[in-house]
């Protein structure tokens, strides 16, 4: 089998629809894809209605987080996507990308880069508008050659000229609520040192006494020795290791599929889950459970 457990669609910053996205999944040869928009289910159901023969669908989403200045993300899946407690806390993150984005064009703007809000908004199109968004509007520019090369302290990356904070949740709660909503939780590409400041392994080892389940160890983000490292970590802490592509559609060069998870994990994920179950891809016609 082969499991991508990390990927974008346009519901939040990817460039593939949900529907493009399981579609893409099957003809990249995956058996299971995790859809995992960032603080949003709003791909799920068009990318259940699409799901084709032979493709099972884990929902999820990425949780934007913040523990001493540093951020990170938490990759929630198979929780109940109706639980109210969890709904209000994401609905807080979204609210505040648009006052955020707003924020880092107006810096933008004040270091002479002719970027506007209608661009960003445009590039955004019906999906969560978000840093990633801003970063495509000075790929469009020239200014930087790729999206990753905003998020440098340059421009957009954390303490950056154009950065502006937004609302994230303190990933301790998060694995509260996503476990209160039946989840299992995963701390996504945790020692992304390119991205910016990262956790201490003492902070991942809090988050797995709090009840944290796992740790993306196969990310590209991540080098051997850094893989090495995170799998022995995990290891002693007693958590499950996972690898994903982090897929975003055409805005990264990474392919579906690029990094895997291995069946056994993915199959003690699913077992851990009562939220939510996986999709089985039936040509369309899946499952609607929780939606």
């Amino acid at each position: 089998m082969r499991i991508d457990l990390h990927t974008h669609s346009t519901a939040s910053d990817g460039t593939d629809t949900p529907a493009e996205l399981v579609a893409n999944a099957a003809a990249a040869g995956l058996d299971v894809v995790a859809l995992t928009d960032h603080d949003t289910v709003g791909g799920h159901k068009q990318a259940i209605d699409a799901l084709p023969e032979g493709l099972t669908l884990v929902t999820g989403a990425e949780l934007s987080c913040r523990v001493d200045g540093v951020s990170m993300h938490m990759l929630a899946y198979l929780f109940d996507p109706a639980d109210a407690e969890l709904e209000r806390a994401r609905e807080l993150v979204r609210d505040d990308r648009v006052p955020r984005a707003r924020e880092m064009v107006r810096k933008l703007r004040a270091l002479d880069i002719p970027i506007t809000w209608e661009q960003v908004a445009r590039i955004a199109g019906d999906g969560s508008v978000g840093r990633p968004h801003v970063a495509a509007a000075l790929v469009e520019l020239g200014v930087v050659p790729t999206v990753s090369d905003a998020f440098t302290p340059d421009w957009l990356g954390d303490g950056g000229r154009a950065h502006a904070e937004k609302h994230e949740f303190d990933p301790f709660e998060a694995v509260r609520l996503v476990k209160a909503a039946g989840g299992v939780t995963v701390f996504a590409h945790p020692a992304a040192v390119k991205r910016g400041a990262v956790v201490p392994e003492s902070t991942i080892a809090a988050l797995a006494e709090a009840g944290l389940d796992g740790v993306e160890v196969d990310h590209l983000d991540h080098d051997e020795p850094t893989r090495a490292r995170l799998r022995g970590l995990a290891r002693e802490l007693g958590l499950l290791t996972t690898g994903s592509s982090d897929y975003h559609g055409s805005r990264k060069p990474v392919e579906l599929g690029a990094c895997t998870t291995d069946p056994e994990i993915y199959g003690e994920i699913t077992r851990r889950a009562t939220g939510a179950f996986p999709v089985p891809g039936a040509g369309g016609a899946g499952p609607r459970q929780g939606l």
